[in-house]
């Protein structure tokens, strides 16, 4: 029987030709070591590709995905990614990516069960509970505005973790970014919220939360 999978195969070499030709040294000093200046928390929706989003090579971004781009301190899946960004790589940029239509955030507006998703559903939940100006509007809007709210809020937990509240308190210059993708044109939205290590927290996000607010009920 063929390979149903021979054409991945070939991409990947026409691939490795295309990167080499550019940089016959490449994969030789990427294989030596990783010194990402970025790291990206993100949904692990097939439609949002990290390094192709950002215009970003193999090596150039370290990269966390899971449902709904949810950031735990129990989860620690993520938290040992953030460590090890933080402390061991030393990157400066953290980015919380969400992006609009996400399955995840759609659920969590949806009173129903749907199994062992709902553990990543939860949490998104809770900001809708927080929130009931939010039922008043429109139900496509009411996705938009959960999925920025959604990158509000783990912005704000990324910043609460113990790896984060050392490495500020240690003098060491990381900064969280919260954006927004939208699968409908592959553009990133403004910004929604920026950290950093002498900002005050609380009073960003709070900002954060209410432009939202203000955009979406205008």
């Amino acid at each position: 029987m063929p390979d149903p999978l021979a054409h991945l195969i070939e991409n990947n070499r026409r691939w490795v030709e295309t990167i080499t030709a550019q940089d016959p040294e490449f994969f030789g000093k990427l294989a030596k070591q990783q010194r990402p200046e970025y790291m990206w928390i993100g949904c692990c929706d097939s439609r949002v590709p990290a390094n192709e989003i950002i215009g970003l090579l193999p090596g150039e971004v370290f990269v966390h995905r899971n449902v709904g781009n949810v950031v735990l301190s129990n989860d620690l899946n993520c938290m040992s990614a953030v460590q090890y960004a933080v402390e061991v790589l030393g990157i400066r940029h953290l980015i919380v990516c969400g992006h609009y239509n996400c399955g995840a955030v759609n659920a969590s507006l949806d009173d129903m069960a749907h199994g062992l998703i709902d553990f990543w559903i939860w949490p998104i939940k809770q900001i809708q509970r927080r929130n009931p100006w939010i039922s008043s509007l429109e139900k496509g809007r009411q996705r938009e505005v959960m999925c920025e709210l959604n990158v509000v809020e783990q912005v704000s937990n990324l910043a609460e973790c113990k790896v984060l509240r050392r490495a500020w308190a240690e003098g060491q210059l990381v900064d969280i970014h919260g954006w927004v993708y939208d699968v409908q044109d592959g553009r990133l939205r403004d910004v929604v919220v920026q950290l950093e290590r002498d900002g005050d927290t609380r009073a960003l996000i709070s900002a954060a939360e209410a432009a939202i607010r203000a955009r979406a009920v205008g």
